[in-house]
């Protein structure tokens, strides 16, 4: 990326061609640090492992199990109409990882994921995993929350990033401010300003602490 004073006045392919840009948005995830760092600017995100299992029961629960945390990290919820969906943080320490690795790195379905589903649902005692993932929080390590909006130096550098797990909540009323800014210069439907990027730079954390 290339600058002038407060503003990226254009953006370099690896083809070589040059794009003159009149604003950038930031929504690359687990990358949005490295596509900052491309423009001088430095972004508290990074990659968080996460584990995701499906899994079925020889006897269902007579109703639909709503999202339920346990201390753990380990949460549960109903998947479809018979199976049901576990997930949570690493065993260890919930540490920054390559976004290129999808690696299991630990055995969370026998030593985290079932002990706490045999203590929470009796009926789960028996749980059969289906399928499984392993995905990547983009961590924001400042407070948990998204960051919404410009930079504050570099004032055509949009962000949309830094969900920490919201992402599927809260995307589509973010995408639409960040819109509105564009268009608007501001926001129209929902005032989004706490969640801006001044709030890092005056060190003033906006803290979640609801993250699994």
């Amino acid at each position: 990326m290339a600058r002038v004073d407060n503003k990226v006045t254009s953006i370099t392919l690896e083809t070589g061609q040059t794009i003159t840009v009149g604003n950038v948005v930031n929504a690359a995830g687990t990358r949005a640090a490295e596509v900052c760092r491309l423009a001088g600017i430095n972004l508290p995100i990074e990659a968080r492992r996460r584990y995701t299992y499906i899994f079925s029961v020889d006897e269902p629960l007579s109703q639909d199990l709503p999202l339920t945390i346990d201390p753990t990290g380990v949460h549960m919820r109903s998947y479809g109409k018979k199976d049901y969906l576990v997930g949570c943080p690493p065993i260890g320490p919930d540490v920054a990882v390559n976004p290129d690795d999808f690696s299991y790195a630990e055995d969370v379905w026998n030593l985290k994921m079932l002990p706490v589903l045999k203590k929470r649902v009796p009926q789960f005692s028996i749980a059969k995993a289906t399928h499984s993932w392993m995905g990547h929080y983009e961590f924001n390590t400042f407070d948990h929350n998204a960051i919404i909006g410009p930079h504050t130096e570099v004032s055509n550098m949009l962000f949309c990033v830094g969900f920490s797990g919201h992402g599927s909540q809260q995307a589509p009323a973010c995408g639409l401010g960040v819109a509105e800014l564009i268009m608007y210069g501001e926001f129209h439907t929902l005032d989004l300003s706490p969640l801006s990027y001044g709030r890092i730079a005056r060190n003033e954390p906006l803290m979640e602490r609801a993250v699994i």
